[in-house]
């Protein structure tokens, strides 16, 4: 729920389901996150309380963000990994491919990351990752991939050969790291139930890529765009300032204050 200039960081990530094409969100919150899913369902006090006030662009901007798509949600009552949150929406998603966002990946670009990955899906009928490039010395905070190129396709698309959950530098198979958008099949669940809990007790979805690699195909699409890491401070910043300086109501304004800046 961190803002980005007026709206909270998973909004920006449904927002990309949305341009994609995609109706419906399962939000995997914990117990004490039910501000995350209160955010995009109706709120009859509020909206009357703006409606009352005339305050008719607010309520206006509170009812399409509650239709903006159907949000289901499940809880992940301990923190066990992004596998195990995976785990936990099988009894919703068990019978067809489905995407993964997650809600500190933050993408702009001309095509939603989302739907550059659903075109992939479409051409090569596998489950595929995101992929972009990171310097060597910060492989080692993700997850990446092996991979060789698919004969006939352009140099975006790749079919994974092996993938390592944040390798030492020396020991990475390449500086393609997957940042947070998937498009999965159903046979991650399989994957995923037999994979063995890493440190800390934490199932890792890495872990269960490499399992369903044993069983079908993966790819991995190199994306065109810009990805921010919400997570991490200067990510954060940068993609605030980016954000207000294409917002449409203040964005001149705070480019020329910018420009005033004696840095």
């Amino acid at each position: 729920m961190l803002p980005i200039v007026d709206r909270p960081t998973i909004q920006y990530v449904v927002e990309e389901v949305v341009r994609s094409g995609l109706e419906k969100v399962v939000l995997v919150t914990s117990p004490d996150k039910g501000d995350i899913e209160g955010h995009f369902t109706h709120n009859a006090r509020l909206e009357q309380h703006l409606r009352e006030s005339g305050k008719l662009k607010e309520l206006q901007m509170v009812e399409e963000i509650a239709e903006m798509v159907s949000v289901a949600s499940v809880r992940q009552e301990n923190p066990m990994g992004l596998g195990h949150a995976v785990l936990v929406t099988e009894s919703l998603l068990a019978e067809e491919p489905f995407a993964v966002l997650l809600g500190d990946d933050i993408f702009s670009g001309d095509v939603p990351c989302l739907k550059q990955l659903l075109d992939a899906y479409e051409t090569c009928q596998a489950s595929v990752v995101a992929v972009m490039e990171v310097p060597p010395e910060a492989v080692s905070r993700y997850g990446v991939v092996a991979v060789e190129p698919v004969e006939g396709s352009d140099d975006r698309l790749f079919r994974v050969r092996d993938l390592v959950e944040k390798p030492a530098p020396e020991d990475a198979p390449s500086n393609l790291i997957i940042p947070g958008r998937y498009i999965l099949t159903p046979g991650i669940f399989e994957a995923l139930h037999a994979t063995q809990p890493g440190a800390g007790g934490e199932i890792q979805l890495t872990d269960g890529l490499k399992g369903l690699l044993e069983r079908e195909p993966l790819y991995a699409y190199r994306f065109r765009g810009v990805r921010y890491d919400a997570g991490n401070k200067l990510d954060y910043l940068i993609a605030t300032v980016q954000f207000a300086l294409e917002h449409p109501e203040v964005g001149e304004e705070f480019r020329n204050y910018l420009k005033g800046l004696r840095l």
